[in-house]
């Protein structure tokens, strides 16, 4: 019996300027045992996942997954663009910790209430790869908080950060600074991939980067952790 997963999230899910963690999670399993739904749109926080569930929920699926967060955490450090990011998605308030959880709350309240899904909110990608660095910190945060919300929801939390974390210790990769990932850094990864005919793992590889291509946005290697962990969390004993 085929199994229909939703992914929903941000640009990790979307997969435009990361490694395509869907494509990896469905190559896991036999051809027709998995149809995977994406429901990613870049640049969301918590609160624009909520005001599109609607998709979601009018036709059911029987696992979803939730990996939303990262801006959210990202809005956290200095320097990030929040004035920005607030008038582009359309924020009726200043991103916070809090909000966050709200949003995030409301959202698994939703995927309960309404569908009998399976549901698995995966803790956040790791920011950068100076695991004592802000960025890591904020996201290590943003994990803790996902799990709470997971914890009071009684749904599954799928450790995403944990994974991450170790493999980064295990790489030992040099100190690259965390760099906020600008509309023209984005741009040119996209430009480098799709122009100069360099795959994402190549860009990651020339910029000392471990687990993403720009300190956020996944290589192979990070999403292959995604993929792990969601098989290893929803999938294994069901498919």
């Amino acid at each position: 019996m085929r199994t229909r997963i939703a992914c929903l999230g941000d640009s990790l899910t979307r997969a435009q300027f990361s490694v395509d963690y869907l494509n990896l999670l469905g190559r896991r399993h036999p051809s027709g045992d998995v149809r995977l739904a994406r429901f990613g749109v870049n640049g969301d926080f918590a609160h624009n996942l909520l005001q599109r569930i609607d998709a979601v929920v009018t036709d059911p699926p029987d696992v979803i997954t939730v990996l939303i967060g990262t801006n959210d955490a990202r809005a956290s450090l200095a320097g990030y663009p929040v004035e920005q990011a607030m008038k582009r998605k359309n924020l009726p308030e200043r991103p916070s910790a809090g909000w966050f959880q709200q949003c995030l709350g409301a959202v698994v309240a939703r995927l309960r209430a309404e569908t009998d899904a399976r549901i698995g909110l995966l803790s956040l990608p790791v920011l950068g790869q100076q695991l004592d660095g802000a960025a890591a910190q904020a996201s290590r945060a943003y994990s803790r908080m996902i799990g709470e919300v997971a914890a009071a929801n009684e749904v599954a939390c799928l450790p995403l950060h944990e994974r991450q974390v170790e493999e980064v210790r295990r790489a030992d990769p040099p100190p690259v600074p965390y760099r906020e990932a600008t509309a023209a850094a984005t741009v040119g990864v996209l430009v480098q991939h799709a122009v100069l005919r360099r795959s994402l793992d190549t860009i990651s590889r020339r910029r000392g980067l471990v687990l993403t291509t720009d300190h956020i946005h996944q290589n192979s290697r990070g999403a292959s952790l995604i993929a792990e962990v969601i098989d290893a969390g929803l999938l294994t004993r069901s498919v």
